[in-house]
C-alpha cells in the first residue's frame, strides 16, 4: 500500500473550508487533475475536501432550523466544484444543483441541490453516505466529507460587536452572524466545543501528501476546522506537507486583519503547526516583506504568483490557481 510521499502512487490532497474559497481550490485541482491524467507521464491526484458544518445562514439556515442535520450549502457548492464539466449529464446536473427557486413561495431561495443532499441525507441515514452517492450523480472527481457528521454553532468574542457598546467585547453567535459583522473579532470557538470529528476526514488527512487550507473566510470556514481536536490533532501529527493560500481580500470578519495576521491566527489557534508553503498573489501582498517574514515564523516559504482573474475582482482565477498549485505540488 502506498503512503503519504510515495511517489509511485497517487498524490493525495486534502483540501480544508467551505463556500466560495474551498471552491476555488477545488476547481483548480479539479482542472490540474485533469491535465495530469492526459499528460505523457500521468499520475493520479486523489482530492478530499473537508467542509465546515457550521452555516446558519440562507437556505441552509433555514433548512437546519427546520429539519436539523448537516446544513448543505457548503457541502453542495464543494460537489458541485469537483463534477465533471465535460460529461453532459454530470454538467446539467451540476447546474441542476445550483438552481435556486425564486419567488415568495416556500421554496424561494432554496437551491436545488440542498434540497436533494438534505433528502438523501435523512434517506440514507448518514451523511458520508449521501455524499458518496451524490458525488457518483455529478460524476465528481473527488470526495467530500463534513468535518463531523452532527452540525456545529459558531461564536465569537467581538470587540464592537454590539454597535451600542462600540468599545465592550460581546459574544456574537451564529456562523452567519460571525461573518458579517462590523466589529473586531477577537476569538471563534465551536458549540459544542469538542465536536467529534468524522472518522473518514481523519484518515483522508492521515493518508496526506498534502493538506491545504484556505482561500475563504478565515474564522468560519479555515479556522473552525483546527478548532476540532481529533481533526486538529490529525493535522498536527500528519506526515504531509502543509500549504495556505491567503485570500486575495479582506472581508468583513477580517477587516482590519493583514495577511501576515491571518497567518498569525492559524498559529494562534494550534499553537506549534508548521506549514511548508504560503501562496499568494503579488498585487493582492503588496509589500512581500512582512508576509515572507510571517510565513517564516511558520517554518514556510513564500510562494507568489498571479491567482485572481484578470478583470480585477477579488475573485481566484481556477486555471491561474491550478499553474500556481501544480509548481508548489510538483509536476506528475
Amino acid at each position: 500500500m502506498s503512503g503519504p510521499h510515495d511517489a509511485a502512487g497517487p498524490l493525495r490532497v486534502v483540501a480544508f473550508g467551505g463556500g466560495h474559497g474551498l471552491s476555488a481550490s477545488l476547481r483548480a485541482l479539479r482542472l490540474l487533475r485533469g491535465q495530469w491524467s492526459a499528460g505523457r507521464q500521468r499520475r493520479e491526484l486523489e482530492v478530499t475536501a473537508v467542509v465546515t458544518v457550521g452555516d446558519d445562514g440562507g437556505s441552509s439556515g433555514r433548512l437546519r432550523a427546520e429539519r436539523g442535520g448537516l446544513p448543505p450549502g457548503d457541502l453542495r457548492q464543494a460537489l458541485v466544484a469537483l463534477a465533471d464539466a465535460d460529461d453532459p449529464t454530470a454538467d446539467l446536473t451540476a447546474r441542476l444543483f445550483q438552481h435556486r427557486f425564486d419567488g415568495n413561495g416556500q421554496l424561494s431561495g432554496h437551491p436545488v441541490g440542498n434540497l436533494t443532499l438534505l433528502g438523501l441525507m435523512e434517506l440514507m441515514g448518514d451523511p458520508v453516505d449521501a455524499l458518496d452517492h451524490a458525488a457518483r450523480l455529478l460524476g465528481c472527481c473527488g470526495r467530500v466529507l463534513p468535518m463531523s457528521r452532527h452540525a456545529v454553532s459558531l461564536e465569537a468574542d467581538v470587540l464592537g460587536g454590539d454597535p451600542a457598546r462600540p468599545d465592550d467585547v460581546v459574544a456574537v453567535r451564529g456562523q452567519h452572524a460571525v461573518a458579517v459583522t462590523r466589529g473586531e473579532v477577537r476569538r471563534v470557538r465551536l458549540l459544542p466545543e469538542r465536536p467529534v470529528a468524522c472518522a473518514e476526514a481523519l484518515a483522508a488527512v492521515e493518508a496526506a501528501d498534502w493538506l491545504i487550507f484556505g482561500p475563504g473566510s478565515w474564522f468560519t470556514s479555515v479556522i473552525p476546522h483546527l478548532l476540532v481536536p481529533d481533526l486538529a490533532a490529525a493535522v498536527s501529527n500528519s506526515r504531509a506537507k502543509r500549504l495556505v493560500t491567503l485570500n486575495l481580500a479582506a472581508e468583513k470578519e477580517t477587516s482590519g486583519l493583514s495577511l501576515p495576521d491571518h497567518l498569525a491566527a492559524l498559529a494562534r489557534y494550534l499553537p506549534g503547526l508548521r506549514f511548508d508553503v504560503v501562496l499568494a498573489d503579488g498585487k493582492a501582498v503588496g509589500d512581500p516583506e512582512p508576509v515572507h517574514r510571517a510565513a517564516e515564523s511558520l517554518g514556510a516559504r513564500l510562494s507568489l504568483a498571479p491567482v485572481a482573474v484578470p478583470d480585477g475582482s477579488p475573485r481566484h482565477d481556477p486555471a491561474a490557481l491550478a499553474a500556481a498549485l501544480e509548481a508548489v505540488l510538483g509536476p506528475p
